[in-house]
């Protein structure tokens, strides 16, 4: 679709409204004996055409209508044939939107889950409000100030929507504790609950290091250099940069995070759009890490931020790219506060990796086709087959150092790794569905709580997890939950079920200290990133 018929599309929608409301006051004016009387109007001499639209309907229309709910409708049609990530935010959303971007959200302190009809505190975050009034892990929280929120039907949303505040508000909950007769009440002051972007980062062996990233937030470049430091401490000599499933963040802490492994004067990447001039970013020699070996995982999830980190390591020859094709967005938005409380989140500039390539993918055939892309992608087979992805050659680039590259569609890694579908049976699809295995690893770690309190590392979890039957425990527990035995689908998907329950319990008990270094014998990305390194 051509600019023109773009503005075409925008504006329709506008003119049309206006002609209608033109033709009924028209005929209004025009029209005899139907008890209408007639009037002259007089059009404003300034302002758009919607804002003349608006103002008639507001004062003449002949039933009341809300002018705020007209324009919160009309904003998006507006926005509907720009480009996909150009999004309109209303004022009640912003603040969840926001949060995963500012590092933190007003809150008491706990993850929780939905358990029996109760919820269930899974973890308090240490220094929060929570653990200060001495709520513990396993803690059912019943009342939400004067809500009952066990026993009934709400969603996830509606009870963090209770738990959230502003920093300093009051909050009073009920707790029910396994032992304890009567509800213990507790009073908190929400307090600000910091939102970790960096998952982990932690020793894969003796010389490799490991750091998982799932997003770019205000926080992101302090928290990896932390784990670059301790890794360093352990003995880092090489480092695999995991952005699976990143769909990207602020541009400013990709760049900082990149300056860590580039010499001076390095493009990371370069922006430019119609209002905005070409802005250069480079590397200021400053980063500690310039010669450490360094390797970065990525996938289809993989997108904007993820794709600048990416493609300045392959576009600068720094490291190999492992994975699959990374989602391609190549636009980059500003957010715009709009005067009631919302926003506008509008693409201003394209940019573009270190060679030149802008790996923004085509939006010709409209949104759903955009985000269709990765079922497209699945179905041609490109998530199984490297040779089943093909690029025009009008799109090729050239490393410095000779190694091709191409834009026009996502980063294509050096390494491809398939998606792995081994150990995968209608038994293991019935407990994933049902969620059982997750609530059956936090029924394990609640009846097993005391035991476990003082288990620091995953190597002493595992220890005693594997001291107990909970793969037998957990067909007789699938099964009271509505999935019956498969002992066929069992024996082909054990080692898969086997291994992400017992990292879902050490998650559970140390977090995802615990998590990663069990689930990582699941993931075959990861162990021949490992095996390329060695």
């Amino acid at each position: 679709m051509g600019i023109d018929n773009k503005r075409s599309a925008i504006l329709f929608p506008i003119l049309l409204a206006f002609a209608v409301v033109l033709g009924m006051v028209l005929n209004s004016v025009f029209q005899k004996g139907s008890g209408v009387e007639p009037g002259i109007f007089n059009l404003p001499s300034s302002g758009s055409k919607l804002d003349v639209v608006l103002d008639m309907i507001e004062k003449d229309y002949v039933d009341t209508v809300s002018s705020g709910e007209l324009v919160e409708k009309a904003i998006p049609a507006i926005l509907k044939d720009l480009d996909p990530h150009t999004v309109y935010i209303p004022a009640k959303d912003l603040q969840r939107v926001n949060e995963d971007l500012k590092g933190n959200f007003g809150g008491i302190g706990v993850q929780f889950i939905r358990y029996q009809d109760t919820v269930a505190i899974v973890r308090v975050i240490p220094g929060g409000p929570s653990e200060i009034a001495g709520i513990k892990a396993g803690d059912r929280i019943v009342m939400v100030d004067d809500s009952l929120v066990a026993g009934i039907e709400m969603s996830d949303n509606d009870i963090i929507d209770r738990l959230k505040g502003p920093k300093g508000t009051p909050v009073k909950i009920g707790i029910y504790r396994r032992g304890e007769k009567a509800i213990i009440d507790k009073e908190l002051l929400r307090g600000s609950i910091p939102v970790a972007s960096v998952d982990v980062a932690y020793m894969l062996s003796s010389n490799i290091g490991y750091i998982k990233v799932s997003r770019f937030a205000a926080t992101t470049y302090f928290e990896f250099s932390e784990g670059l430091q301790k890794l360093a401490a352990q003995g880092m000599e090489k480092l695999i940069v995991d952005l699976r499933g990143n769909t990207g963040g602020y541009l400013s802490e990709a760049t900082n995070m990149i300056n860590e492994f580039l010499a001076e004067g390095k493009m990371i990447v370069y922006t430019h759009g119609k209002s905005q001039p070409k802005a250069d970013y480079l590397s200021n020699g400053n980063g500690k890490f310039q010669d450490l070996p360094i390797m970065v995982l990525i996938d289809e999830a993989s997108a904007s931020a993820s794709e600048i980190f990416a493609g300045a390591i392959q576009d600068n020859d720094r490291g190999k790219i492992v994975g699959r094709r990374s989602f391609g967005k190549g636009l980059v938005q500003e957010q715009r506060s709009l005067p009631d409380g919302s926003a506008l989140r509008l693409t201003v500039a394209r940019y573009y990796t270190p060679t030149g390539r802008c790996i923004q993918k085509s939006y010709e055939n409209g949104k759903e086709d955009y985000y269709n892309d990765l079922n497209h992608r699945f179905l041609n087979g490109e998530f199984e087959k490297q040779d089943s992805i093909h690029f025009n050659d009008s799109l090729k680039y050239k490393t410095p150092g000779g190694n091709i590259v191409y834009g026009g569609g996502g980063i294509m890694p050096d390494v491809f790794i398939p998606v792995d579908t081994s150990g995968y049976s209608n038994y293991f699809r019935d407990l994933r569905t049902k969620g059982v295995i997750y609530q059956y690893a936090f029924s394990f770690v609640d009846d097993h709580r005391k035991e476990m309190l003082e288990l620091k590392d995953y190597k002493s979890v595992l220890a005693f997890i594997n001291k107990q039957p909970v793969v037998k425990e957990l067909v007789a527990y699938a099964k009271n939950k509505g999935v019956k035995p498969d002992p066929q689908g069992l024996a082909q998907s054990l080692d898969v079920i086997e291994i992400q329950l017992k990292a879902y319990i050490a998650r559970d008990v140390i977090d995802d200290e615990g998590f990663y270094p069990i689930i990582k014998d699941l993931d075959k990305t990861l162990l021949e990133a490992e095996v390329l390194f060695k």
